[in-house]
């Protein structure tokens, strides 16, 4: 985000019967073919951040979640975090990942949380954060990112419901620039399958064009992003749905919007009239197109700590944690938006 506030299987022996059976039509007993991706349309997810909006120079740490926990505690905060997000309707979670998150000591704690959402059968979208005190749209350091991105791949890339963002947001880049690096990246972690990449879009992840023509970039999915609060003089569903369109072009079966979000803490009826309410406008634009065009998506945020947008507010003590919805009717939209 760039805002500093809101922001059954067969037995071998039973399958070599019957391939014998018909002439031998298996030859050898191969490896079972790996399962196919899933469509882009299997992600219907929220972001689970830090109070500070994921631009930490220190360890960025997820709301509820503490740099002092154990990794014990941390997967079972997490366990509980998850479950709410699953009675959600969730089944994907993003979370913020930055070198002194992952190069330090709080990767071994921090992994419960990825490992507590894999387990609850959740697809986890480790996406990288620049510091606080650049925020320029540029990765901040060079050697402790590819470490970062090491150490990361090195421990989930055969993990099939882990997926990489290297970048959040790379607005420092000119088109070019962004797609020479996501190339790079993608070649250097080139054992990690491309339909578990997620490469951001142009500037401030806004178009995703640039990224989806670069046949560098073939097989990788793309990162959308976009928010109401960029045109608040917008109260037009369709206005805001042919943004939405010319931002994707012709990438919308690779294209995951994994931010967008609007005020849930203020009592706004999304499901109502629009009423000259640019917000109300901007998610019935944004959920219907995400249903219309078979997208991929992941709200702003599922839980952040002092963010109005936060679809839900963290109850509970300890490992004792529970999440209340803040506001009923954006909920019911991500559920329009995810019934495609």
């Amino acid at each position: 985000m760039s805002r500093n506030t809101h922001r059954g299987t067969v037995g071998l022996g039973a399958l070599l019967a019957c391939a014998t059976a018909f002439g031998g039509a298996l030859a050898s007993p191969a490896a079972a073919s790996p399962a196919a991706p899933p469509p882009v349309s299997d992600f219907k997810g929220v972001n689970w951040a830090d109070p500070r909006d994921n631009y930490a120079d220190d360890a960025v740490v997820p709301s509820g979640l503490s740099t002092s926990d154990s990794y014990a505690t941390t997967y079972a905060k997490s366990r509980a975090i998850i479950g709410g997000f699953s009675k959600l309707g969730a089944n994907t979670v993003r979370l913020p990942v930055n070198p002194t998150s992952v190069n330090g000591p709080f990767w071994k704690s921090y992994r419960g949380a990825i490992d507590a959402a894999t387990a609850k059968g959740f697809k986890v979208i480790l996406g990288y954060w620049e510091a606080d005190n650049a925020k320029d749209g540029k990765i901040d350091n060079q050697a402790s990112w590819d470490q970062m991105w090491a150490r990361i791949t090195s421990a989930y890339a055969r993990d099939s419901k882990v997926y990489f963002e290297p970048m959040n947001e790379p607005f420092g880049y000119t088109a070019q620039e962004w797609t020479d690096i996501a190339a790079k990246w993608v070649t250097t972690h080139r054992n990690v399958p491309r339909d578990r990449m997620l490469i951001g879009g142009y500037k401030y992840s806004e178009d995703v064009k640039p990224v989806c023509a670069d046949p560098r970039l073939n097989g990788t999915r793309i990162a959308l992003h976009n928010y109401g609060f960029w045109h608040t003089d917008w109260t037009s569903v369709d206005q805001w749905k042919q943004d939405f369109k010319a931002r994707i072009g012709d990438c919308a079966s690779r294209t995951i919007l994994d931010e967008f979000g609007a005020s849930m803490t203020t009592g706004l009826d999304y499901n109502g009239p629009v009423n000259g309410s640019n917000e109300v406008a901007y998610i019935q634009a944004a959920t219907d197109t995400i249903r219309e065009m078979g997208l991929g998506s992941v709200y702003w945020p599922g839980l952040r700590n002092g963010d109005t947008y936060s679809l839900t507010t963290l109850q509970g003590t300890g490992t004792n944690l529970s999440l209340t919805v803040n506001n009923q009717s954006g909920l019911d939209r991500l559920h329009w938006a995810w019934k495609q």
